[in-house]
């Protein structure tokens, strides 16, 4: 293709005048994961009371899926192996304490039943973890006496 004089000139002053490229971005590494991948206190959480009291903040009305319900789970028999190794590694520390755990005791032998004795969890009295363990209690009961 042949372009006149004229024409290329003007093409010529066309491509001086064009703006120059922008230079590309340099990939700037990033520090915060996006949106999507960040993770709930839910989906994180090991303690099981700290997991508990997550639960019953995100749920509205107290009700909580089942996949959630088998991390407290999980994350509490885990939390209840760990308690159980400590008080056996204290035992094999001290000589008459492993005496005097060995020996069998009522509550121990009476397995899972009405036998069992409940267990306070430890919190501060007055705070809105005890309200929603005594409220949690109270729906029990509730449904110990309509069933």
């Amino acid at each position: 293709m042949s372009f006149d004089p004229r024409s290329l000139e003007r093409l010529k002053k066309l491509g001086r005048e064009l703006p120059q490229s922008l230079p590309t971005p340099a990939d700037k590494p990033s520090e915060a994961p996006r949106a999507s991948e960040r993770l709930h206190k839910v989906e994180t959480e090991e303690n099981p009371q700290a997991l508990f009291h997550e639960l019953m903040n995100v749920s509205g009305d107290g009700t909580v899926p089942e996949h959630l319900l088998d991390r407290l789970r999980q994350a509490e028999t885990k939390a209840e192996a760990e308690s159980r190794q400590q008080t056996r590694g204290a035992a094999h520390n001290s000589p008459q304490e492993g005496v005097l755990s060995s020996a069998p005791t009522p509550a121990r032998n009476a397995g899972p039943g009405k036998n069992t004795r409940p267990r306070r969890p430890a919190v501060t009295p007055g705070s809105e973890e005890e309200s929603l363990y005594v409220a949690f209690g109270q729906l029990l009961l509730e449904d110990d006496d309509a069933g």
